[in-house]
């Protein structure tokens, strides 16, 4: 029995060293991913607390960390699509359809439109411009006496309540509701007004083209179409002169048929770029404005529910946790449905509905975000 422990002993120094050898030839950085995988794996059956959404989101890592590095790198092209896209709309509608209402409208739906028009888009330009620049804000990096639920695994800080890691931006958002591509920015405690003001007002904004514009895409549409047919059927130049000797041209009749059609003037480059630029136009408001009208309504009920989008993730899952122990869930952070609109826009007071709600406003929100003191809202801030 001694000769065979002996034996199976160096076969297992052997083994070892034979592994140590080929781990020593592999680069580190492919050990590290090699590494990374295998904890990936091995947290599926150490991890007491593993469940479907565990398992799902440790096969899904590889997806959502290209999704981040393809949203981080390409966050300034997602920017420039959005002042493009806007700005080609607002080209055509000053060039296009401007001196069109000037000429054909009356008096009242010309002011309508122009006033309209300007609010609209002053509204858009404001709001985003803020949505992008303006930081959503931070939780401080030091010790301080802010009370917090739990400790970033990745920011290694305290996380007060609300706040939650993005990993686009590397560091913890407060009152996060998601990572914007289109803003390239995350959307927080301090901007999220912005981005759904801008989200709101580019939706009623691509309505009013939709809509306005209804009758000069059928006309434009139906124009183009024409020109397709006529480009099909459009026949040879009719050869005077001599050509009528040798048979080249049918009869007198039909040449002068020919001439009269091709007498007839053409729609010039001019025309064509002026239907073209309607049918895009309308064709690219109507999808947005299903498109960012649906998002739009989806935020409005978060907002009315009092909570973000993260938020409603969470309290799904612990509505159902509760309810099997026969508990009903309540979201802390709700005031009634009306108290966390005048919350989320600042409003304190009937005016404030004017001068921050329909015009543009720089206020700051409710509170620091990193404290949410419950009871000053839970009376009505403001009377209806």
């Amino acid at each position: 029995m001694h000769p065979c422990s002996s034996v199976l002993h160096l076969l297992l120094r052997c083994m070892r060293g034979c592994c140590r050898h080929t781990r020593s030839r592999v680069p580190r950085r492919l050990r590290r991913h090699v590494s990374y995988i295998r904890l990936i794996f091995k947290s599926l059956y150490f991890n007491s607390l593993t469940n479907s959404d565990v398992v799902t989101d440790s096969i899904l890592e590889p997806v959502f960390w290209m999704v981040e590095v393809v949203t981080r790198w390409f966050g300034m092209v997602f920017v420039f699509l959005v002042v493009a896209l806007t700005s080609s709309v607002v080209f055509i509608a000053y060039f296009c359809l401007l001196p069109l209402v000037l000429h054909t409208y009356s008096p009242g739906w010309m002011i309508w439109h122009i006033c309209y028009g300007h609010w609209n888009l002053v509204m858009i330009v404001f709001h985003y411009y803020k949505a992008t620049k303006t930081p959503p804000g931070y939780p401080p990096k030091m010790k301080t006496d802010v009370p917090f639920v739990s400790v970033c695994k990745k920011c290694i800080i305290p996380k007060p309540a609300r706040s939650h890691h993005c990993g686009i931006c590397k560091t913890c958002i407060l009152k996060m509701d998601h990572h914007c591509p289109w803003l390239n920015n995350c959307v927080g405690h301090f901007n999220h007004r912005y981005f759904f003001s801008f989200c709101l007002f580019l939706t009623l904004g691509c309505m009013y083209c939709s809509v306005s514009g209804r009758h000069l895409f059928i006309d434009a549409y139906n124009t183009i179409d024409q020109l397709k047919h006529l480009e099909a059927e459009k026949q040879g130049v009719p050869v005077t002169g001599i050509g009528l000797l040798i048979g080249i041209v049918p009869s007198a009749g039909v040449a002068g048929k020919a001439v009269q059609e091709v007498s007839q003037p053409p729609y010039t480059y001019k025309d064509r770029m002026f239907h073209k630029s309607v049918i895009y136009m309308w064709v690219l408001t109507s999808t947005v404005s299903v498109a960012l009208g649906a998002l739009t309504l989806w935020h409005a009920l978060l907002i009315t529910r009092g909570e973000t989008s993260i938020e409603r993730h969470i309290n799904g899952k612990e509505a159902k946790r509760l309810a099997k122990r026969g508990r009903v869930y309540r979201n802390p952070f709700s005031y009634g449905k009306l108290n966390n609109w005048k919350v989320f826009f600042g409003v304190e007071k009937r005016s404030h509905w004017l001068t921050r709600v329909l015009l543009p406003s720089g206020h700051a929100p409710y509170g620091d975000g990193l404290t949410w003191d419950i009871y000053p809202l839970k009376k009505d801030m403001m009377p209806v």
